[in-house]
């Protein structure tokens, strides 16, 4: 989950909610630049955090609050490994095509961790062994599937990007990433609250995305049960971001 501080406690944001924000704006790109099997991506793009339950783990930090996703430790190897056999299983249901771009997300965020654990190398290795073949059944271009995926990323970046509060104070820019095409992207939000995007990549001149939020005015918890409870009471706000083109 995305934590966020507020004067009173805490705002969290679930990885699902995120998902459902990064395909929001991906629902927004213009449709003549659109990746292949658009509507197919943007299911892999709102599921592709799916493994996350964080009403069934251990979401708290050594001091009792609540536990931001960037905090949790990697030192198990063998940590989650699990769940990405089951996440990438999972996907198999809505598709080919959304199983291949899912699987490159796996093995993207874990790669780095090969040579840790033999059984996530295990996962690693049927990771690609998968996405080549579902490659060749469905008939198309690695360079496709790699741009379809690089549109992904970037869609699940500029999420982040919104509900980590990363926006730049000052109408100062921060860079995306760069998008299916391998052009770079950029964000700032005005004086008037109003955000930019330069190039500009979206269909409509302006539209409004959003996302909700549990709202916490507790700041410790004495376990994870408490904070998923008091999460599943918490009054829920919606954040909004309306886009235009300058």
């Amino acid at each position: 989950m995305i934590v966020n501080a507020t004067p009173n406690g805490w705002e969290v944001i679930y990885h699902r909610a995120h998902a459902l924000l990064a395909a929001q704006l991906a629902g927004q790109w213009q449709r003549k630049d659109a990746p292949v099997r658009l509507y197919e991506t943007l299911a892999a793009i709102s599921h592709h955090d799916d493994l996350e339950k964080e009403w069934e783990e251990d979401i708290l930090t050594e001091a009792r609050a609540p536990q931001d996703f960037t905090l949790i430790s990697t030192k198990d190897a063998d940590a989650g490994v699990d769940k990405l056999t089951d996440l990438a299983k999972n996907a198999l249901y809505r598709g080919r095509w959304v199983a291949l771009l899912i699987s490159m997300h796996i093995s993207r965020l874990n790669e780095p961790r090969r040579g840790q654990s033999s059984k996530l190398d295990k996962v690693l290795d049927e990771q690609l062994q998968n996405q080549q073949r579902w490659r060749k059944e469905l008939g198309i271009e690695k360079e496709e599937v790699d741009a379809a995926y690089a549109f992904m990323q970037w869609c699940d970046r500029f999420s982040l990007i919104l509900c980590q509060q990363e926006l730049p104070n000052d109408e100062r820019f921060l860079e995306i990433s760069k998008g299916p095409e391998g052009q770079r992207y950029d964000i700032m939000q005005r004086s008037d609250n109003f955000v930019v995007v330069k190039p500009w990549p979206f269909q409509d001149d302006k539209f409004t995305v959003n996302v909700k939020a549990c709202d916490l005015s507790q700041v410790k918890f004495e376990s994870s049960t408490e904070l998923s409870q008091a999460l599943q009471e918490a009054p829920i706000k919606v954040l909004e971001w309306t886009f235009v083109k300058s």
